[in-house]
């Protein structure tokens, strides 16, 4: 597309099984000082009250009917012995929905919030949702980078020490979101993980700065691209087993031959029963996966 650009921190490093792009890599990135005030920023929270769908905060009995709190022996040992543990990002790895945050920021954070609802309970085909909630109020080069250096990311509590661990142990860790690059690469710097190990989608942005939309070619831009982004990093690397963190349908359907081994839900900031319900094992704290590897 003529005069086409994607605003960018840093050139991923993509792994050969994805499509090579198709328009110009000499664009302009976010401004050094900009990516530094945005990991310095980053806020941490003590504790958190799980959200339910409803939007109400949660209490004990409203989790009483899920025998899924507990990991079974099998879940335990696939989850010890991972070569790979693949994240989602908005709800589980950070604080906030990206995009909802983003919307908010240019004055249209209800109306997205409610598309980001439905596509995370997969009521609507996840390309569908993000082109609607993107087309309200298609936002410029210029508000995304006063976003990022106003409104940083929230690391989830303990999610860094879970990476760690996780490091620690020889597993590899990626981050996988239907959120955008441009928001992900400061998390990931602040965690450890190296850019090549992100798999997201990018925000598109004309010669004056002007939003064009994104960039289709990314996995996860439409449904079941998670699951596609987890069966090619297996293929590539030949990982025998593997497992999918998140909160949302997109991560569940992460978890299919070829791909993710085991699902757990991270209920910690969202809580979404039927995602819930499905997992292999629903945890509410990082700190029961830390725990669990010792």
């Amino acid at each position: 597309m003529e005069g086409l650009m994607s605003a960018r921190i840093i050139t991923p490093i993509r792994p050969h099984c994805y499509t090579t792009r198709r328009y110009s890599p000499l664009v302009p990135a976010i401004p050094q000082p900009l990516y530094k005030s945005s990991l310095r920023l980053m806020g941490r929270f003590k504790s958190l009250t799980p959200i339910g769908t409803s939007g109400q905060p949660l209490d004990a009995s409203a989790l009483a009917h899920f025998d899924n709190t507990l990991p079974s022996k099998e879940v335990l040992e696939i989850w010890r012995n991972a070569d790979a543990v693949c994240f989602d990002v908005d709800s589980t790895v950070c604080l906030d929905e990206g995009i909802d945050e983003l919307a908010e920021f240019c004055g249209a954070g209800k109306a997205v919030a409610e598309w980001t609802a439905r596509a995370m309970s997969g009521s609507v085909p996840f390309e569908e949702a993000l082109a609607a909630r993107l087309s309200i109020f298609n936002p410029s080069l210029s508000q995304l980078q006063d976003f990022l250096e106003k409104r940083p990311p929230k690391i989830s509590p303990g999610i860094d020490e879970l990476i760690k661990t996780l490091k620690a142990n020889n597993t590899d860790v990626y981050l996988i979101s239907g959120g955008f690059r441009q928001m992900i690469q400061p998390v990931a710097s602040h965690l450890g993980i190296p850019v090549e190990n992100i798999f997201a989608n990018r925000l598109l942005f004309g010669s004056s700065g002007e939003f064009v939309g994104f960039d289709k070619n990314e996995p996860t831009s439409r449904s079941g691209g998670k699951a596609t982004a987890v069966e090619n990093i297996r293929k590539a690397h030949q990982y025998k087993a593997m497992v999918m963190i998140g909160d949302g349908a997109t991560d569940l359907e992460a978890r299919r031959p070829g791909g993710a081994d085991l699902f757990i839900c991270y209920g910690g900031v969202q809580h979404r029963e039927a995602v819930a319900a499905k997992a292999d094992w629903l945890v509410f704290h990082f700190r029961d996966l830390i725990k669990s590897l010792d």
